[in-house]
């Protein structure tokens, strides 16, 4: 506890000092540490949810071991908050931009004619059966990465297989699917 009292009087400034002048990340993480409860308020204030919150201080902090500039910072509080303030304002940004993409995405999907939405449904329609002409190997590895959305380590975890089986697997039932697809296809555009 001696120890975090040697912290505690020290300044900003001369903890960022000690940082600059040894490298050793403990003491800018005893200057960040001062301003956990300032930074939660202000991504609480942008962002509305604690969890978001949480994660934005923990990036914020990552940003500052990570780009802390070399020239002495006169206010570290300030720059710390404009640093939250920057990140907050930038999520919300990103996630106004992929709204704007769903919503132009659907108003492109209302937009097909009915020929493509035939297509399209014969096609998931196509892809189904296809998929049920895989191996078991496939059609679950296909099936988990694809349409679950499994990470390469969740897949081996579920089903036992290696790393190798697992994308060996994902790779020929991806190219054995698409022949099976493109010969359903092109069978269904001669009867048109």
């Amino acid at each position: 506890m001696a120890g975090d009292n040697r912290y505690n009087n020290l300044s900003d400034t001369e903890l960022l000092q000690a940082y600059h002048k040894t490298g050793d990340n403990q003491w800018l993480g005893h200057a960040l540490q001062r301003y956990t409860a300032l930074l939660f308020g202000v991504a609480m204030k942008y962002l509305k949810e604690k969890t978001l919150a949480e994660d934005a201080v923990q990036q914020v902090f990552l940003k500052a071991l990570t780009h802390l500039p070399k020239e002495e910072i006169t206010n570290f509080k300030g720059w710390l908050y404009v640093l939250m303030r920057n990140h907050c304002l930038q999520f919300l940004r990103d996630r106004l931009h992929h709204a704007d993409e769903a919503v132009l995405g659907n108003v492109a999907a209302q937009v097909q004619d009915e020929e493509e939405f035939r297509l399209q449904e014969y096609t998931l329609q196509q892809m189904e059966e296809g998929l049920g002409q895989l191996n078991e190997e496939q059609r679950a590895t296909i099936t988990l990465f694809y349409l679950q959305k499994k990470s390469y380590e969740q897949i081996m975890t579920t089903t036992g297989f290696t790393f190798m089986q697992v994308k060996s697997f994902i790779q020929n039932g991806k190219r054995n699917l698409k022949t099976i697809l493109l010969k359903k296809l092109s069978e269904r555009a001669g009867k048109w």
